[in-house]
C-alpha cells in the first residue's frame, strides 16, 4: 500500500478525482484530433478513437456520468454519443457555462463533483470552475497551465480514455482503502 503525503500533488489529485460524479468533455481537439475534414459537399467528417468510447462506457459502469459540451454542431458526434449511451450532449453550444449549469442542476451536483476536459481557450472558464480540470497533451499553453492533470496522449488519440481511467482508478483506490 502506498501512503501519500497529505500535501503532495498526487494526494491532492487523488482527492479531487475521488469527488467526481460528472465528467464534461469538449469534442473538437479532445475527443477528436481537432482537425476539420471537409467532404466534397462541404460535410464535416470527424474521427474518434474507439478506446475513448470504451473509456466512456467504463466511466458509466463506475457510476460516473459523462457529458459533452461543444460549440460546434455535429450529427456524427450526436450519433456516436447515442451509440455509447452518453445522455447529456450539448452541441452547437453558444454558452458552455449556461449548458454546464443546466447539467449541474439536472443532476443535482456541485462544481466540486464535476470535472472538465478541454484543449483550447473556450474551455478555460469551465475548467477553472470545476473540481478537476483535465487537459489533453496537445492543448494550448493556457489550458495546460489551468489543468490539475494533463494526459500523455493528444486529443483524438486516447486522451479521453486516459482521463476516464485516472478517475476510475482513483475512485477504486479510495473504495478499497476506505479513504
Amino acid at each position: 500500500m502506498t501512503f501519500l503525503d497529505a500535501s503532495s500533488p498526487e494526494r491532492r489529485l487523488h482527492e479531487r478525482c475521488g469527488a467526481i460524479c460528472l465528467v464534461v468533455f469538449d469534442v473538437d481537439g479532445v475527443m477528436t484530433d481537432g482537425k476539420l475534414y471537409l467532404g466534397p459537399e462541404g460535410e464535416e467528417i470527424k474521427t474518434m478513437h474507439v478506446r475513448d468510447g470504451l473509456g466512456l462506457k467504463r466511466l458509466m459502469a463506475a457510476g460516473i456520468t459523462p457529458a459533452v459540451i461543444s460549440g460546434r454542431p455535429s450529427t456524427m458526434v450526436a450519433r456516436r454519443m447515442a451509440e455509447l449511451g452518453v445522455e447529456h450532449v450539448f452541441l452547437a453550444s453558444d454558452d458552455k457555462t449556461r449548458d454546464y449549469e443546466t447539467l449541474l442542476t439536472t443532476l443535482g451536483l456541485t462544481d466540486q463533483q464535476a470535472a472538465m476536459m478541454g484543449d483550447d481557450l473556450p474551455d478555460l472558464d469551465l475548467m477553472q470552475r470545476t473540481g478537476l480540470a483535465l487537459a489533453v497533451a496537445n492543448a494550448v499553453p493556457e489550458v495546460i497551465l489551468a489543468a490539475h492533470w494533463v494526459s500523455q496522449r493528444p486529443g483524438g488519440e486516447g486522451a479521453v480514455r486516459e482521463a476516464c481511467e485516472l478517475i476510475i482508478s482513483c475512485q477504486s483506490a479510495s473504495t478499497t482503502t476506505g479513504g
